[in-house]
């Protein structure tokens, strides 16, 4: 997201969200070393991201309201051009102000004294307490340079508040530039769920499936994928994030794919089932209509007004009349829900928060109640089955099968919007498109 005005924008709500009283403090996400100097990819902080477009590490974000020298401070790395010979330039400390709209910037290295400064006469100080020991001891390291200058009347901080709440919140709704983020985020994983049905054949392995995931992302220019993928064939569908991806694709057996990309930091997240051959067997076919009729339902409830957990009260209730039709749970369906019996078969809810994180941020209650569901927010709905061989009470017939349909669904004044419609789902779609 190159244009700075939106992030302009979230950094106002927040300095408008917080006392002049107070300071909010938020880190860039660390540096993760993968094996001794090699560095894992980097991938920003989201809470940081969400205020800044800042997308280098060791850096702080200060928002003071009412101070003179500007509300908004970036500490980040000095530009070194030593550094930039190895691994590319950074933006330093003119770069901070003049591409990403801090007001002032320092040097994170001055990051005790700088803060001090900043501190002084604040009441309370916005920060994710708890999630960095070392940044945190650096924080109070300021606040005590302020406490040491209480005898010439300066005041220090006494109160220390969470920051997610600050955020996560707004977070929850996304704004028209967010959603076309996620929409280029789903065609592009639409577009690789296809080319993972095309490619699919009897003798490959579950990792040639995840290569061609993995190509199509990378041919966008998404070379990140959300999370990791899962290509889990036959009865490694049944374990939920299973992610080993090594087992060979056998004639008459089922793949379940779980994978999504990553654009601009934002998530698409889609599982599509198929016939490793192109084409359904009898049983799998049972289970695989009697999941995408509870993801209808499911979705058919995911509407403004309605309650977070109104889609997966809907799956949960066809999925158990049909297990109940089908001889695999016994009694009453009223009954066999409120004990949760169908969990045997299907332990995850429906969906979860989708942006910036795969797993969103955002309460799913507010007090005691269901969140309701508002234009603006984008969830999945993900009903599933898991046939365990290691359910010795069922049938051999259904033993190994695993199905789950996912898509991401944005909710709209009007109803909803799958933005990943156009990913196969049909029992005859997946089998025309795979036999074309």
């Amino acid at each position: 997201m190159s244009d700075q005005s939106e992030f302009r924008q979230r950094r106002k709500q927040l300095l408008r969200q917080i006392d002049k009283s107070a300071v909010a403090i938020l880190a860039s996400a660390p540096v993760r070393i993968r094996n001794k100097d090699v560095e894992y990819p980097y991938r920003q902080d989201s809470d940081f991201y969400y205020l800044t477009g800042f997308n280098e590490p060791d850096a702080l974000a200060i928002f003071a309201p009412a101070r003179e020298q500007g509300e908004y401070v970036l500490l980040c790395r000095k530009f070194d051009e030593k550094n930039a010979v190895w691994t590319g330039r950074n933006v330093g400390l003119d770069g901070a102000r003049a591409e990403y709209g801090a007001d002032e910037a320092f040097a994170i290295d001055d990051l005790e004294t700088v803060l001090a400064t900043i501190l002084e006469n604040r009441k309370r100080v916005y920060y994710p307490i708890g999630r960095d020991r070392e940044l945190d001891q650096r924080i109070m390291d300021a606040v005590n340079q302020v406490r040491e200058r209480t005898r010439a009347g300066i005041e220090a901080p006494t109160e220390f508040v969470a920051m997610e709440r600050l955020l996560h919140e707004r977070r929850l709704i996304k704004t028209p530039r967010e959603i076309e983020l996620m929409r280029e985020a789903a065609e592009v994983s639409v577009a690789a769920h296809k080319r993972a049905m095309r490619m699919c054949k009897p003798g490959l392995y579950e990792y040639h499936i995840e290569a061609e995931l993995l190509h199509e992302f990378i041919r966008h220019g998404m070379r990140s994928p959300a999370y990791p993928c899962i290509v889990a064939a036959g009865s490694n569908a049944c374990v939920l994030h299973y992610t080993e991806n090594m087992s060979e694709l056998k004639d008459g057996d089922l793949l379940l794919v779980d994978a999504g990309a990553e654009w601009q930091n934002y998530a698409a997240d889609i599982t599509r089932t198929f016939p490793v051959n192109g084409k359904f067997s009898k049983p799998q076919r049972t289970i695989y209509e009697l999941v995408l009729e509870a993801q209808r339902a499911a979705i058919e409830q995911a509407q403004p007004g309605k309650r977070w957990n109104e889609p997966h009260d809907a799956a949960v209730r066809v999925l158990t009349e049909g297990l109940v039709k089908l001889g695999l749970l016994e009694g009453q369906v009223s009954k066999l829900i409120k004990d949760e019996a169908y969990k045997r078969f299907y332990m995850h809810r429906t969906g979860h928060w989708l942006g910036l994180d795969v797993h969103d941020v955002g309460d799913y209650k507010v007090g005691d109640e269901w969140r309701t569901l508002a234009p603006g927010m984008t969830l999945t709905v993900e009903p599933g089955l898991y046939m365990s061989s290691r359910l010795t009470e069922i049938d051999a017939r259904w033993k190994g099968i695993g199905i789950r349909i996912e898509d991401d669904v944005l909710i709209t004044e009007e109803g909803n919007q799958v933005l990943t419609a156009g990913a196969p789902k049909t029992v005859l779609e997946i089998e025309q498109f795979m036999q074309d």
